[in-house]
C-alpha cells in the first residue's frame, strides 16, 4: 500500500534550516568530481556552498552538474576560509580549485620562456607595444587576456601551435 505524501515527510524528520552566509570574499571556484572517492555527500555538499553565500536551488543545480559531467564552475559570494572550504569538498568526494586567482608576471613567464618581448609577441599573437605595457606596469591585462596568459604559462607549445596554420593559402605581400 502506497504512503501518502504527508507521511513519507514525516518519516525524513524536521526540517533543518540552512542559514546562508553573508561574509567572506568573493570567489570564482571549479568543482570537480573525485572519481576514486569512496562515496559522494552530495547534500553536505550543497548545504557548504549555502553557508557561502549561494541560493540553495543555485548550489543543487552546481552539484548535479559536477556529479553529471565530472566539474561545474560557479562564484562563491561568501568564502570565508578557502583552505577549510575545499578539505570539505574533498571530504565529500569533491576537489575544488580557483580560478584566475593570481595574476600573471608577463615578464616572468617570458623570461621563462627564454623570449624577447619581440619573440614573445610573434609567437603568442599578442602587440609588442602591449606587451610592453604589460612589462612596464603602465597597463594590466585585461580578463580575456589574462585567462591566455595563464594558458601560455601552463601550456606554452600547445598555446604556440594554436596561432599557427598551414602556409597554403597565405597570401604573400
Amino acid at each position: 500500500m502506497k504512503s501518502s505524501l504527508r507521511e513519507r515527510f514525516e518519516r525524513l524528520g524536521p526540517v533543518e534550516v540552512v542559514a546562508p552566509g553573508q561574509s567572506g570574499s568573493h570567489a570564482v571556484v571549479t568543482l570537480h568530481l573525485d572519481p576514486a572517492a569512496k562515496a559522494i555527500k552530495s547534500i553536505t555538499v550543497v548545504r557548504l556552498l549555502v553557508e557561502s553565500g549561494m541560493t540553495m536551488l543555485t548550489a543543487k543545480r552546481v552539484v548535479e552538474k559536477a556529479m553529471e559531467t565530472g566539474q561545474a564552475t560557479f562564484a562563491v559570494p561568501g568564502l570565508r576560509d578557502a583552505e577549510e572550504f575545499a578539505a570539505i569538498l574533498a571530504d565529500c568526494g569533491f576537489a575544488a580549485k580557483a580560478v584566475a586567482a593570481r595574476p600573471v608576471d608577463v615578464a616572468a613567464l617570458r623570461r621563462e620562456l627564454s623570449l624577447t618581448q619581440e619573440q614573445f609577441a610573434l609567437t603568442y599573437g599578442i602587440d609588442v607595444e602591449t606587451l610592453r605595457n604589460w612589462e612596464q606596469g603602465k597597463r594590466r591585462p585585461d580578463r580575456a587576456a589574462e585567462a591566455y596568459l595563464r594558458v601560455i604559462e601552463r601550456m606554452p607549445q600547445a598555446a604556440s601551435a594554436a596561432q599557427e596554420d598551414d602556409l597554403q593559402g597565405v597570401r604573400a605581400g
